[in-house]
């Protein structure tokens, strides 16, 4: 299915990269070199963004369960997201692509934080396409911390108290760190695991999976336009009969 003929393109695709770690072991070399690897398949799901169409591509970079992963990785996932931060922003700003980091950031480093809110404002003026990076995140997390914030309010607001009893879904979703962000269309998850992780669970209520066996520092353009058709012959009737 080339360009001009996809009917049905996702306006929010996610990503579960998983597999660098085995990809690497595969190859004989450290479980860094998978994720050095891995960076390329992020370029390659952003070009493919821009060149279909998709408005919002995210992806799953570092969860907060992942702190409990050996120290000596730990240290290099974060050097590696700094180095490359600062390696792809001019590609981004000239493509017009808006970055953004969520996640719960007070665990990360000052380094890491200055570099992620330097590469946010350079972006900040982009709409051509939206890349966001959960890092240090998971979807119980956000969850708590959106009903912490929520806590917050209706003490300081007691005069709001009607409203936050009326208060549906849509009105939580503005505590989430996704606030504004459209719940992706689409989740794809790599390396042949079917599961989600601890990641979007309130965004993923009405999301369409799609679980590949491909390792993702192989998960490329063609994988990209594979993933695209797999979703354009799905009937999303979001409870309702058609």
């Amino acid at each position: 299915m080339s360009i001009e003929t996809m009917t049905k393109v996702p306006v929010h695709i996610s990503m579960i990269m998983d597999g660098n770690g085995r990809w690497a072991k595969e190859r004989g070399k450290e479980r860094a070199y998978g994720h050095f690897e891995g960076v390329e398949s992020v370029r390659a799901c952003v070009e493919s963004s821009l060149e279909y169409g998709v408005k919002y591509l995210s992806v799953f970079a570092f969860s907060e369960e992942n702190w409990n992963r050996p120290e000596d990785e730990v240290v290099a996932l974060m050097g590696l997201m700094v180095k490359a931060m600062a390696a792809e922003m001019e590609s981004l700003n000239r493509n017009g692509v808006r970055f953004m980091v969520l996640g719960n950031r007070a665990r990360l480093s000052y380094e890491l934080n200055a570099e992620i809110d330097a590469c946010m404002d350079m972006t900040a003026h982009n709409e051509a396409l939206t890349l966001i990076v959960f890092l240090s995140y998971s979807g119980k997390w956000d969850i708590l911390q959106a009903a912490k914030k929520m806590a917050v309010e209706m003490v300081e607001h007691p005069e709001k108290r009607e409203e936050f009893e009326n208060m549906g879904t849509d009105g939580f979703d503005r505590y989430l760190v996704t606030a504004g962000i459209p719940d992706p269309d689409l989740i794809v998850r790599t390396s042949g695991e079917s599961r989600i992780s601890n990641y979007l669970l309130w965004q993923s209520a009405y999301s369409e999976f799609l679980f590949v066996d491909t390792l993702w520092p192989d998960f490329r353009k063609e994988e990209f336009r594979k993933a695209l058709e797999s979703y354009a012959k799905r009937d999303r009737r979001y409870g309702k009969v058609k």
